[in-house]
């Protein structure tokens, strides 16, 4: 194992992978149930999305692990379920089983790109300032999405702020909803302001922040693993853990649905009406360039950081050919995993954003992988356990990776505005936006926008014309569908 993985090599030790493996399955074991939650919502049985959900992770995650040797975990992504079921399923009209083969064609489509270099063609076309950008970017959206699930932040909404209900207009004067309230839209006219910590949840996250941020100080091994525990724990006399187990997540009701989900569901009817035909390329081209993305601005902005891709991994990137670099490997996996888990039933598969909770623990090989790779199979036994987890012990961790990952920002030039609003767009914007492709986006064509009006166009990398071009017809095709 230590030869395998090369732990002294990568400066790790064993327990320092298993704990490392331990706190990223934690930081993202919601998917577990979040997932089946929003996919059910098209018809989709749940509990054969859970188990689908288990298999896309473990088999992706263990790839990566011994394949790439890298530290990062894969689940289904949670804006990319969102678009399968509000948008592809509820706006376009699809089946979920529809949904379901344009997810597979997506996977092969970036099995393609991969295996054709396209993936890596666009990172070296990323300037280092965009890539130091949109590493402290993933820092911003962890720490955002751990203020969130911390529930330190309540939003106010007036009846004119709110555009949609349940994905229709909404109207005023309607009181009834056909099976309750499931999503609210609002627009700008959202007020964010801070709670009054009275709920017990927010302030338990409160008091595992504290406990965090004291064990980080300290320089205390295991950390971020530490105050999720410690934090459960705190959570029992408060109400907010709740030590019910239910048996509802059980692997016989799971395995008993698959089979409903299983297998390359509605391909023929995809491809069977020519009217049909260019709204299904451009949701394929929704997907694929979302997940892209989203892997994409999680490798460069926590591999840079990290050292997990070091110097020698970017010139081997460059200049290698086949599966030279850790990077190579890597995009390999992620590109397998979506397409195993349209096959299994569920959405796009992509690298997670909480892996930096295990890297921020010290994980820095595959090994870290594999142990979330086990964890996730073994969570099809103990699920109901899981769910023991309150997501406010889950949230300090989150915000102290991010701030980890904000280093990155200290290597932009803010004074030269040229390099600090794409820096800005790429990396806040990421945050605001809740979306970590789309923050790349908005930096991307302000530094294209730039460049331009200032005469440098030429310094932008062709590739880097394509893709900013690609994005703003990305916009362009979900303002219309």
């Amino acid at each position: 194992m230590e030869r395998f993985f090369d732990l002294k090599g990568n400066n790790t030790r064993f327990s320092t992978e298993v704990i490392a493996g331990i706190t990223t399955f934690f930081a993202m074991s919601y998917i577990l149930f979040v997932n089946p939650a929003v996919l059910s919502l098209t018809g989709m049985p749940s509990q054969a999305v859970f188990l689908a959900t288990i298999v896309a992770s473990a088999v992706g995650t263990l790839f990566m692990g011994l394949f790439a040797n890298v530290p990062y975990a894969l689940a289904p992504g949670m804006g990319l379920n969102a678009f399968f079921t509000y948008t592809v399923v509820f706006a376009l009209g699809f089946k979920w089983q529809e949904a379901l083969g344009l997810v597979f064609i997506c996977g092969m489509i970036n099995i393609l790109i991969t295996v054709t270099k396209v993936r890596k063609m666009i990172i070296m076309a990323i300037p280092e300032t965009m890539q130091h950008a949109m590493g402290g970017g993933i820092g911003v959206f962890i720490a955002y999405i751990g203020v969130k699930n911390a529930g330190f932040l309540q939003f106010t909404s007036d009846a004119g702020s709110i555009s949609s209900v349940n994905g229709q207009a909404f109207n005023a004067g309607q009181t009834h909803f056909k099976g309750g309230i499931e999503s609210i839209v609002s627009n700008g006219g959202i007020v964010p302001a801070l709670v009054n910590f009275s709920q017990s949840g927010a302030l338990l996250a409160l008091i595992g922040l504290i406990v965090v941020v004291i064990l980080l100080i300290k320089n205390v091994p295991g950390a971020v693993l530490i105050s999720i525990l410690v934090t459960t724990l705190i959570g029992i006399p408060m109400g907010v853990t709740n030590l019910h187990i239910s048996a509802a997540n059980s692997l016989g009701n799971s395995i008993s649905q698959l089979g409903v989900t299983f297998g390359p569901h509605g391909m023929g009817s995809l491809f069977n009406s020519a009217s049909k035909l260019p709204l299904v390329i451009m949701t394929v081209f929704a997907f694929s360039f979302s997940d892209t993305f989203d892997t994409l601005g999680t490798f460069i902005g926590t591999g840079r950081r990290t050292g997990i891709f070091s110097a020698q991994d970017e010139v081997s990137l460059e200049t290698g050919h086949g599966f030279s670099s850790k990077m190579d490997k890597a995009l390999f996996a992620d590109s397998i995993a979506t397409s195993v888990g349209a096959i299994f039933g569920t959405s796009n598969t992509t690298t997670y954003v909480e892996s930096t909770a295990g890297i921020g623990a010290g994980g820095r090989t595959g090994l870290t992988s594999v142990v979330v790779a086990i964890l996730f199979l073994l969570s099809s036994l103990i699920a109901p356990f899981i769910s023991v987890i309150p997501t406010q012990a889950i949230a300090p961790a989150l915000i102290a990776v991010g701030i980890m990952m904000m280093g990155s920002f200290k290597s932009i030039n803010w004074d030269d505005l040229s390099e600090a609003i794409p820096a800005f767009m790429a990396s806040i914007f990421m945050g605001l936006c809740y979306n970590i492709s789309y923050g790349i986006a908005a930096g991307f064509i302000m530094y294209c926008l730039i460049k331009t009006i200032t005469g440098k166009a030429k310094e932008i990398h062709p590739i880097l014309w394509i893709v900013t071009i690609l994005f703003i017809l990305d916009f362009v095709v979900l303002a219309l569908i």
